[in-house]
């Protein structure tokens, strides 16, 4: 029978959460999930109450409550902590993946710059994939958005510096995965100040869906954002 009783506990404001998970990575209890984009107390009985997510939380969601709630069961936090441990050995690219985070990069002079066979990621966020990326997150703040088909990326020698520089990238396949991204696409540009949209996509018909679906949401987003769309071709050209 589980205990309950008063005590201090966390309470997440979803109005305040951007999704960006930094919570949910803090918590070592695994107290913190993410539900739908948005942060969430998954058990009472796993919060502590120390509030190690408190200062990972960048817009101030996160706060202390007094109230009835389940006693701290740090057996049942241990057993968890055990049994996620062995799902991630069994499954390398499950939930440590979808942790929302900035990639900071330092910039360098042109001289410094390494050669073109050893040029750097432009990366700037994580995750990128459609399905996994959160709705609403810090680094959608004035973003360029790149929504690209993800064989564009080994199609075309330069994508990083061609593309991916100076943009929040989103990638994904329509023929390989389950549903439409247009419903996700459009919560993204209504729910964020987007400043332009990439759509780059390879030739092949199948990478339609994936023009459709960014074409509609931005047309369902009630904004007037300037967009454009690349085409790059099986053997690595930008088709013009």
């Amino acid at each position: 029978m589980v205990k309950s009783m008063v005590r201090r506990i966390i309470r997440i404001d979803e109005d305040k959460c951007t999704g960006c998970g930094l919570c949910a990575h803090a918590c070592h209890e695994g107290a913190i999930g993410m539900v739908d984009g948005k942060a969430v107390l998954l058990r009472d009985d796993y919060c502590d109450g120390l509030g190690d997510c408190l200062p990972a939380c960048p817009t101030g969601a996160i706060s202390f409550e007094v109230r009835e709630a389940a006693e701290y069961n740090e057996a049942a936090v241990l057993a968890n902590k055990e049994a996620a441990a062995g799902k991630q050995e069994k499954l390398p690219c499950g939930c440590p993946g979808t942790h929302s985070k900035v990639i900071n990069r330092e910039q360098t002079c042109e001289s410094s710059r390494a050669p073109k066979s050893q040029s750097e990621s432009r990366l700037s966020q994580w995750p990128v994939q459609i399905k996994l990326v959160p709705v609403n997150a810090p680094y959608f703040k004035d973003a360029n958005l790149l929504i690209a088909a993800d064989c564009t990326a080994y199609a075309y020698g330069d994508f990083h510096d061609r593309f991916i520089k100076n943009r929040v990238t989103l990638i994904g396949c329509p023929k390989l995965d389950e549903g439409d991204y247009t419903e996700k696409l459009t919560r993204i540009i209504k729910n964020n100040d987007i400043k332009s949209v990439t759509i780059v996509r390879m030739e092949v018909p199948c990478c339609g869906g994936l023009e459709n679906a960014a074409k509609k949401a931005l047309q369902s987003s009630g904004k007037f954002i300037p967009w454009n769309v690349v085409t790059v071709t099986t053997d690595g050209r930008i088709l013009e």
